[in-house]
């Protein structure tokens, strides 16, 4: 597998290969790239699973604080849902732009720069005057952090051996589960003794010691090749990618399997702390440790393709989504909690799986094939988190419920049209060659 470079063809690839002196430590030789086991990979792999902590920690930072929001600015749970909206609506708009810009100055480089703008707007976030310039805020903490989804997988797929590539962006996808279970926890504890405002203020400080250890530890990249920033060769990647069947169908169970999960944990907070069940801040972000299950099911996402197949770990992810969002409908609060470990369980398992295939589809223009990716699972977000609470407003958490069923649904479908597409594939190529 060669280096991503975007509009790079084979044929050059192989001539600056052949071009380049020889040396063991080639970027074309296979065994270069780094493995389980190798000193390198667990400094990259901690560097990694720290960004997607602080990752998560920051765009997710005011997700369980929105009752609290809503109650200090006077406004609605589809008011206060802008806040997360916002941060995940600026990252989808941004991550194909800081795609095109990993590919010309390194993935190491803009992963680095995101973290160092993204932190330093957090720690502004918590003197925001009103919801409109912390909305404002949040958008532009989502567009710094984009660079670091846009970058991490082209990243890995490029200084990580095959077979080990599954493995390795699951342990960055649990990185963001452990920041998303965090954030929301510490920030949930911290809220009620003092304030949404303090809340997302530790968070920022948690991220800035993420992404100081990030760049201290991660392994200077040697298999990238400088790209071009040229707006014609940038369009023309995207646009093979766009006509890719594959690709596409990933691209929309990311965003599907997104929007069940944005609107559940956008809405939770609210339907925890009202009746029947009338909990308090603290024991709400407490509910968000079942992010712990996340962590599993995205670091194991490799044994469970390599058992049940990509499309069949879909539908497996697709079956426990569903599981619990019906779990979640009763009025029992162990049945509801057993609900999120399902929903959470099923949707980092589907959301490795889906993210780990496009890096493997894609042999060029990885990191803008990633960033479509990403932008389509974060305009899910920015979707779940809204259309989810305006459910909720309108038909309570049954609402709710509803809109993400109709998103798994989605899931299925389009997992059940690329199996027989593979099948009609494997027939013609079978007619062929007979």
């Amino acid at each position: 597998m060669s280096p991503a470079s975007t509009g790079a063809s084979a044929q050059t690839d192989a001539v600056t290969t052949a071009s380049a002196p020889a040396a063991p430590s080639a970027p074309s030789a296979p065994d270069s790239r780094m493995s389980p086991g190798d000193p390198g990979y667990r400094r990259m792999s901690l560097a990694l699973f720290l960004a997607g902590v602080a990752t998560f920690a920051l765009l997710y930072s005011t997700q369980a604080l929105l009752p609290l929001i809503s109650g200090e600015f006077g406004v609605t749970a589809s008011e206060a849902s802008w806040t997360v909206a916002a941060a995940t609506g600026g990252l989808a708009l941004f991550v194909l732009p800081m795609s095109a810009l990993s590919e010309r100055f390194g993935r190491r480089t803009v992963m680095t720069a995101s973290l160092t703008v993204a932190v330093a707007v957090g720690l502004l976030v918590p003197f925001a005057p009103s919801l409109g310039t912390l909305v404002v805020l949040r958008a532009v903490q989502g567009a710094a952090l984009a660079g670091l989804p846009a970058s991490a997988t082209a990243y890995l797929a490029e200084e990580v051996r095959p077979k080990a590539l599954i493995t390795a962006i699951g342990l960055f996808v649990a990185g963001n589960s452990v920041g998303g279970m965090s954030g929301r926890v510490i920030t949930g504890w911290v809220a009620q003794e003092w304030g949404w405002r303090i809340a997302v203020g530790v968070m920022g400080v948690v991220a800035v010691a993420c992404a100081v250890a990030f760049r201290l530890l991660l392994p200077a990249p040697r298999h990238f090749t400088a790209g071009s920033l040229r707006p014609r060769v940038l369009a023309r990647t995207v646009r093979d990618h766009l006509s890719n069947p594959l690709l596409c169908r990933l691209y929309a169970i990311g965003a599907l399997f997104m929007t069940v999960f944005g609107g559940v944990y956008t809405v939770i907070g609210y339907r925890l702390t009202e009746a029947p069940f009338g909990l308090p801040q603290g024991i709400v972000g407490s509910i968000f440790l079942v992010y712990l299950v996340g962590t599993v099911s995205a670091s194991t996402a490799g044994r469970l393709v390599g058992r049940l197949g990509r499309r069949g770990s879909l539908y497996l992810a697709g079956g426990t989504t569903t599981a619990g969002l019906l779990l979640s409908l009763a009025d029992s609060l162990p049945l509801v909690l057993l609900g999120l470990v399902l929903i959470t369980a099923g949707f980092f398992a589907g959301h490795a799986v889906a993210s780990s295939a496009v890096s493997k589809t894609a042999t060029t223009g990885r990191a803008q094939a990633s960033a479509l990716y990403q932008s389509s699972y974060y305009i899910g977000s920015s979707v779940g988190s809204t259309v989810g609470a305006m459910a909720f407003h309108a038909g309570g958490w049954s609402g709710t419920v509803c809109v993400g069923m109709l998103a798994v649904l989605g899931v299925v479908t389009i997992t059940v049209f690329g199996t027989r597409a593979a099948r009609v594939a494997a027939r013609r190529q079978l007619v062929a060659a007979h």
